[in-house]
């Protein structure tokens, strides 16, 4: 059965190989992402990641699979850090505290069925100092990522206690994914 990947994200094409899986064709969706009026960080990632599956079109043949990562700190979604100056207020924020990487994913098998699960991961920074934060913003690699940082680069460093999924903090939670894609009848080992 062919998959799609709703996701112009490499590392979601990545994390998929991790199980086996090359998809077949990649399709970036657009979808409005704005968090609705006090919406709860769980209900926006699922949302986000249904919509995502919604909005490709397939074929008969085919599943999509597509996927939401969100940072919230407490009830706030946190957004993705499109300037270094987000980036820097959304670092300082985290800094020395605990949040949730809510990583969402949602499968439309071939015959319409549509899955999902939720992952959620409890990532505590420690204090990050002014210059920590400026030197990482310089290195470039969290700009516009969810929370201003990428868990799987230099900000592994900043980390001090992680509960929960490695995997779906960068992107794709993949033991909740493989489950997802078996139950839709792709095969995977």
């Amino acid at each position: 059965m062919p998959l799609v990947l709703a996701s112009s994200s490499p590392r979601r094409r990545d994390l998929l190989a991790r199980l086996g899986c090359v998809p077949d064709r990649i399709v970036s969706p657009a979808i409005d992402e704005t968090p609705r009026r006090a919406e709860p960080p769980r209900v926006y990632a699922l949302r986000l990641a249904v919509e995502k599956a919604r909005a490709v079109d397939r074929a008969a043949d085919e599943a999509v699979i597509a996927g939401d990562t969100t940072i919230a700190l407490g009830r706030q979604i946190l957004p993705p850090a499109e300037t270094e100056a987000v980036q820097r207020d959304l670092l300082t924020r985290l800094s020395g505290r605990r949040h949730h990487a809510l990583s969402a994913v949602c499968v439309i098998a071939a015959d319409g069925t549509e899955r999902t699960r939720l992952s959620d991961t409890i990532v505590a920074f420690r204090p990050l100092s002014p210059a920590e934060i400026d030197a990482y913003i310089a290195c470039g690699e969290g700009l516009g990522k969810a929370g201003g940082y990428a868990i799987q680069g230099r900000a592994e460093a900043f980390v001090r206690f992680i509960h929960g999924s490695h995997s779906g903090v960068i992107g794709l939670p993949l033991t909740e994914t493989r489950a997802l894609l078996r139950a839709a009848g792709l095969p995977l080992a």
